[in-house]
This record gives C-alpha cells, sequence and structure tokens, in this order.
C-alpha cells in the first residue's frame, strides 16, 4: 500500500507580514515548522503501515527549497521518502493552484492507496486544498476523521461534525483530512534523526509534471486579494460595577442610541 501523505511548512508564528505587490506572505526570515495538524497525518499514515505489517509512507510538499528542512523532520520519524514540488512558477498559488498542482506530484508518483492531511493550514485556515486535491484525482474524500480503519480494500472513517460524529465506508484510493483528536504523534529518534540527514529529497519542477503552465502560480490562481489591511484597534471598553438593579439601567442607556442607530459611527 502506498501512503502518500501531503505537508505544508507554516510560519512559526503571528508576526507575518505581507508583500505589498504580490499580497502573498512574506516567508524569507520567519521560523517555520509543520504545520501542526499534518503532524497527525504522518503518525496515522506510519500506524496504518505499522498495522498492515507493509506499505510506503511518501509526504509530499510545495514550496521553496528551504522545506527541505520539514521535510527531513518527516523522514526523521519514519516516513519512507520525500518529495518537494519547488519552482518559481508556483510561487504566489492560492487553494486552487495549489490542490491542482500537488494531484499532479501525486499522479507522478503512481498509484497512491491513500492520502492524509491535517484538516486545515494554521496560517490560511481555509481547509480546502485536501478536498481540493481529491477532486482533482476523482477520488472520495472524507474531513475531519477522527479514527480510520481499514480492511478488505475500504476504509471506515468516524469524522467529526457538528454535535456528533458520523461513520463513513469509503472505497480506496481515498483521501482523508485528520483532526488532532486521531492520535498523539510521536518524536524522532536517533535512529531516525541521523537517518534524515542522509536521506535523499526528490525535487520536482514543473517541468516535471504534466501541467497547464496557465493553471500554476499567481497567474494560475483564481483568488484575487484586492486590498489588505490591519484591523482597526478596538476602543477601551467599560467595565460596570454594582448591584444589577444600578448597573441595568446604565447599560441600557449606553446600548440604546446603537441600538436605534443614533449612536455617532466613527
Amino acid at each position: 500500500m502506498r501512503i502518500v501523505v501531503l505537508v505544508k511548512e507554516v510560519p512559526d508564528t503571528t508576526e507575518v507580514t505581507i508583500d505589498r505587490e504580490t499580497n502573498t506572505l512574506v516567508r524569507e526570515g520567519v521560523p517555520s515548522i509543520i504545520n501542526p495538524f499534518d503532524m497527525y497525518a504522518i503518525e496515522e499514515a506510519l500506524r496504518v503501515r505499522e498495522s498492515l505489517g507493509e506499505g510506503t509512507v511518501t509526504v509530499l510538499s510545495m514550496g521553496p527549497p528551504q522545506v527541505e528542512r520539514s521535510l527531513r523532520e518527516a523522514l526523521a520519524l519514519g516516513v519512507d521518502e520525500a518529495v518537494l514540488l519547488s519552482d518559481r512558477a508556483f510561487a504566489g498559488s492560492d487553494t486552487w493552484s495549489t490542490s491542482y498542482t500537488l494531484a499532479a506530484g501525486i499522479r507522478k508518483l503512481g498509484d497512491a492507496d491513500m492520502i492524509l492531511c491535517g484538516k486545515q493550514a494554521i496560517d490560511g485556515d481555509t481547509a480546502q486544498v485536501g478536498p481540493g486535491v481529491a477532486e482533482f484525482l476523482g477520488i472520495p474524500q472524507v474531513t475531519f476523521v477522527r479514527s480510520l480503519s481499514l480492511e478488505d480494500g475500504r476504509a471506515r472513517a468516524e469524522r467529526m461534525v457538528e454535535g456528533g460524529t458520523d461513520v463513513l465506508d469509503v472505497p480506496l484510493p481515498a483521501l482523508f483530512t485528520v483532526v488532532k483528536e486521531i492520535n498523539e504523534p510521536r518524536l524522532p529518534s536517533l535512529k531516525g534523526k541521523m537517518r534524515a540527514k542522509k536521506a535523499e529529497i526528490t525535487v520536482w519542477g514543473a517541468d516535471d509534471l504534466d501541467v497547464d503552465p496557465s493553471e500554476l502560480g499567481l497567474d494560475g490562481s483564481p483568488t484575487r486579494v484586492v486590498r489588505v489591511f490591519a484591523p482597526e484597534p478596538r476602543g477601551e471598553g467599560t467595565i460596570l460595577e454594582g448591584e444589577v438593579e444600578e448597573t441595568v439601567p446604565t447599560l441600557v442607556e449606553a446600548l440604546l442610541p446603537i441600538v436605534t442607530g443614533d449612536a455617532q459611527m466613527s
């Protein structure tokens, strides 16, 4: 069984800046980590391989050359191989173009029985890339998975929904996005770290993939960021102290102009 795990390197800080010309994140000089939700996907892939007693786990990522550091971290955890999609043609990709490119990378890898990724990336929080990849590949998808088991070429996935869970039985190949409740990621071993340092990471550019250049990167992204701005700081709040009989009239008096529309808008 071939299991592919999609991982993304994200900024390890909330202090990010925006390139005003491209309206994209400036990642140079910013410390980065593997997207935390993707760590649970890596762990689940390793557990599936271990439960079957066979199989190959491949991590696939798209980004600049420095993403190799994160891929080596995944290799240290026990992943079999790592592939990086890196090309200036991919720069500025939105979720559509990213999904398109990653799907092309999976096709080049060959048949994948299972694709795993975190439910979303902490920098964009869109939760769109996993489902997008499944759509481009034309395979079933199950999102927000908290439990996963395999039997007779099918997967049973328990997914979190508002107010409860769904249990779905799907044929393979399929894509699953996982939540943190699914497992507890392991730590890398010393042997794994030594192996990761020497491991070869495959790097593919746009010319290595069967893709339409017009669908790549910023030019191939239908999403357009019209304006980027910092939100206005909130004004100071007011704390009402005292007995309810005293504070309620004061609160009503303060809220009434807002409710009636008489408050002066700034």
